[in-house]
């Protein structure tokens, strides 16, 4: 709700927002079987990252609350607006640091470009599950043709 009226400004106050929505936006969260949050995001915090990991932590810890990040990387240029975030990252420490905020999150992580996806907890949950399928189909496929070698 209250994002909608926010206005793009130069900061990454991550810490900030997160505690706002947690602790305003969510005080009724007791009465809810599971929420979500979504931070949509380009760059990392200004925060450092033990820090808001052990913050998530915290507010998620007895109530279903997830935090799931998507992290777009941007490959060519820079801020357009010349605003210079605190903190600096490169793209795979970027990457490195929502990870870990996300698993004391319990939520889920996907980082994406211009180039295509670069990594994604829901695709490695999917082709960990197809790789189970394809064990399992040569199993029974190795099962059938011992059955017919019997026979």
């Amino acid at each position: 709700r209250w994002v909608l009226s926010l206005e793009c400004k130069g900061s990454r106050n991550f810490l900030g927002a997160l505690r706002r929505a947690v602790e305003i936006d969510f005080k009724d969260k007791d009465k809810h079987k599971s929420q979500g949050l979504y931070l949509l995001t380009t760059g990392i915090p200004d925060q450092e990252t033990h820090t808001i990991s052990a913050y998530v932590a915290e507010v998620c810890r007895g109530v279903d609350l997830q935090l799931h990040v998507s992290l777009f990387s941007v490959t060519r240029g820079t801020d357009s607006s010349g605003i210079i975030p605190a903190r600096y990252a490169n793209p795979r420490e970027t990457a490195s640091a929502y990870r870990e905020i996300v698993q004391a999150a319990n939520g889920r992580f996907h980082w994406f470009g211009e180039a295509g996806i670069f990594e994604s907890d829901d695709i490695v949950i999917i082709i960990s599950e197809m790789e189970k399928a394809k064990n399992y189909s040569q199993k029974c496929a190795f099962l059938v043709e011992s059955l017919k070698q019997r026979s």
